[in-house]
């Protein structure tokens, strides 16, 4: 739990309501997390991965208790992603040994037919005994200036959860960089360019692209 312990990989964003702002923020941001909350992957289907909104402290749980969610003018949670697959190594070392069994009581080998049943058959065996292998991902949120901060490092992992927020309640989320508070600010994005002091060298005043690398 990187929010309790002290880790400081994290993204930060802004939120900005993409309707009316609700009147009861926390009984809007309840709602919304309930309503994209972790589910448990269904080991009889095909599914190999999970992923929903659960309580910070504890990721069995999608309650969300105003006591478990909100502390002063924070509502802090969590995302989590479980996957569960069956290695190809296993289902391959099992079906080499049934094959060899059948082969052995029948004087032949298994037939295509055969072996891909027996192939469906062991996976949902396998899937049955596997342990899913879960992650989760701390989110704070602030009620009172709508930031956000996604402690996770994976750019794919932080663009899935700004998404699952933005589904759950109906927000944009942004995030906060230079640009894009230059860009609030009515900043010219050209006087974000590098100085000639910070690259340590003159820059030509009429210079451009095309006449520094010349014509395509």
């Amino acid at each position: 739990m990187p929010v309790l312990r002290g880790a400081v990989t994290f993204s930060r964003f802004r939120t900005e309501p993409a309707k009316d702002a609700p009147s009861d923020v926390k009984r809007w941001m309840t709602k919304g997390l309930k309503s994209h909350a972790f589910e448990p992957i269904d080991r009889r289907s095909e599914e190999e991965r999970a992923a929903g909104f659960v309580e910070l402290e504890n990721p069995e749980s999608s309650e969300f208790a105003t006591g478990n969610l909100f502390y002063g003018e924070y509502a802090l949670f969590a995302f989590r992603i479980d996957t569960l697959k069956v290695p190809a190594s296993m289902m391959k070392s099992e079906l080499d040994k049934w094959a060899a069994a059948f082969g052995k009581e029948n004087g032949r080998p298994p037939a295509r037919a055969e072996k891909n049943k027996q192939r469906a058959e062991l996976k949902q065996l396998l899937r049955q005994r596997a342990v899913p292998r879960t992650s989760t991902l701390d989110v704070t949120w602030n009620l009172k200036t709508h930031t956000v901060q996604v402690w996770a490092a994976s750019r794919k992992t932080v663009d899935e959860i700004c998404v699952a927020l933005e589904g759950a309640l109906a927000v944009k989320v942004i995030g906060i960089t230079p640009a894009s508070m230059a860009q609030r600010a009515g900043i010219d994005e050209k006087a974000l360019g590098p100085t000639a002091e910070l690259i340590g060298m003159d820059l030509p005043a009429t210079a451009s692209v095309e006449d520094t690398h010349g014509e395509a």
